[in-house]
């Protein structure tokens, strides 16, 4: 077999694997970290779920979209994006989608995350899509401790990387993320007079896939 085949092959059942880690990514993992089931810190008391968007009630999908518009809706309307209310809607009830959502005591949702299980350019990855709180909620942690939620989820599984995309007017966004420790991504656009960026890609990587990794 000549190298280009044997090349070839050897791309085809890494692509393969990938997806079949993907699917797996797919079963509820989230039962498994028991410690991150609550979050009782800086004066909240909050437990935490993770569900697919199919089981969540319509109370609380309607919840989601009405608290990204509250916190984001600006942001899209200053970016080359604009904002497209129907085009959201459908973003965030596709089929692939998760929720990582906690509720108060009172048992009512007070922050999110929307994300998804990809393949990514080539890398199997955790795409955090939204991670919205409510006023009462930030600056308290939680933003944080969902991110390390999230983190575990893709890295025990094994996924490259936890990737997201931030605007570039959005300072507050941009040093959060930054200070968790997210970098730009190899994928994140690059401006140039031809055409110009407001957003930038940020991710962070599995130190563990890429310790010792031969896929190169």
């Amino acid at each position: 077999m000549s190298p280009h085949h044997q090349n070839g092959k050897k791309m085809k059942s890494k692509d393969k694997a990938k997806k079949l880690v993907i699917k797996a990514c797919n079963q509820d993992s989230f039962g498994e970290l028991v410690a991150f089931h609550k979050y009782s810190r800086n004066g909240l008391n909050s437990h935490l779920i993770c569900k697919r968007v199919s089981e969540l009630n319509d109370e609380t999908r309607i919840w989601t979209f009405d608290l990204l518009k509250r916190n984001m809706q600006s942001m899209y309307i200053q970016s080359n994006w604009g904002w497209d209310e129907d085009k959201k809607k459908v973003e965030m009830t596709d089929a692939n989608s998760w929720y990582l959502i906690a509720f108060n005591e009172n048992e009512n949702p007070i922050a999110y995350s929307h994300f998804q299980y990809d393949i990514d350019y080539g890398a199997a990855v955790l795409y955090c899509y939204e991670l919205q709180l409510e006023p009462e909620c930030q600056r308290k942690g939680m933003g944080r401790f969902m991110l390390q939620i999230l983190e575990l989820l893709a890295f025990k599984a094994g996924l490259e990387k936890v990737i997201l995309t931030v605007f570039l007017h959005n300072p507050a966004a941009r040093s959060f993320f930054r200070s968790v420790g997210y970098c730009i991504d190899e994928t994140s656009p690059v401006s140039s007079i031809e055409e110009q960026f407001d957003y930038e890609i940020l991710s962070k990587h599995n130190k563990r896939k890429n310790v010792g990794s031969n896929e190169n």
